[in-house]
């Protein structure tokens, strides 16, 4: 029975950090380019065996990786918003270092750099801040990045690939932040910037409400198992304690 109850304690731990993943994604359901998190849970199996000599299953703590699918685009015809077509990411330099997103929401900042929204410099292929003229007129970006102002080309916006799954954590700006160093993106086919577009966040909200539902109904429905087990265990106890 103790056995029992210890498979049920961590199927609510691992309830408990889904019910966290859930909470987050809707509270950034129209966060502009932020993508869901989601999380994959493994069986573990215990090194000892129970008393049929059979090994306990128990669930792992769980994976993070980010959900792929691409958010909704919307056309705002905005110059200095741009959304990324395909596998790809914006890079910011940030106080904590460099940071990828999907949030293509720029603007020009007063000596010409091309900022986020929370200040922070865009980079280019090579890892260093966008410069524009302030004073060149409206830029027009092409697909692979190149920006022009008049008939001079004046930076190009980077895009960058990444593998989360050697891990990453979150940032502000729908931004993450990888385990591994992101790598720009030379050859283009298949990715690039779109102008006058932004992203939107990626996570289904109807999707999420049925799983918070799910989540609160499994974590109930364990937590009155692990009740009935325990009073089953003491009623157990106070019979054989009896008997004697």
């Amino acid at each position: 029975m103790q056995s029992g109850i210890y498979v049920g304690i961590s199927s609510q731990i691992a309830l408990e950090r889904r019910l966290t993943t859930i909470s987050d994604n809707i509270a950034n359901m129209n966060t502009v380019g932020f993508r869901a998190t989601e999380v994959k849970f493994d069986q573990v199996l215990s090194q000892t065996q129970n008393e049929n000599n059979t090994k306990i299953a128990f669930v792992s703590q769980g994976n993070d990786y980010l959900s792929m699918r691409n958010g909704q685009l919307e056309q705002t015809g905005n110059t200095l918003d741009f959304a990324v077509k395909g596998d790809a990411w914006f890079q910011l330099q940030t106080p904590q270092g460099q940071v990828l997103t999907r949030d293509g929401r720029f603007s020009m900042g007063l000596a010409g750099e091309l900022i986020s929204t929370q200040g922070y410099p865009v980079l280019d292929a090579g890892g260093a801040p966008i410069q524009l003229d302030p004073r060149g007129g409206s830029p027009k970006v092409g697909q692979d990045g190149r920006i022009m102002q008049g008939d001079r080309m004046v930076g190009q916006i980077g895009v960058f690939s990444a593998d989360l799954s050697k891990g990453f954590y979150r940032s502000d700006n729908s931004g993450v932040v990888p385990t591994e160093a992101p790598q720009p993106i030379v050859d283009t086919m298949g990715v690039g910037v779109m102008q006058g577009f932004v992203e939107q966040s990626n996570v289904n909200a109807i999707g999420e409400m049925t799983q918070l539902i799910q989540v609160n109904r499994a974590f109930e429905s364990i937590s009155s198992l692990m009740s009935t087990s325990e009073d089953n265990f003491s009623s157990a106890m106070r019979t054989l304690g009896g008997s004697q």
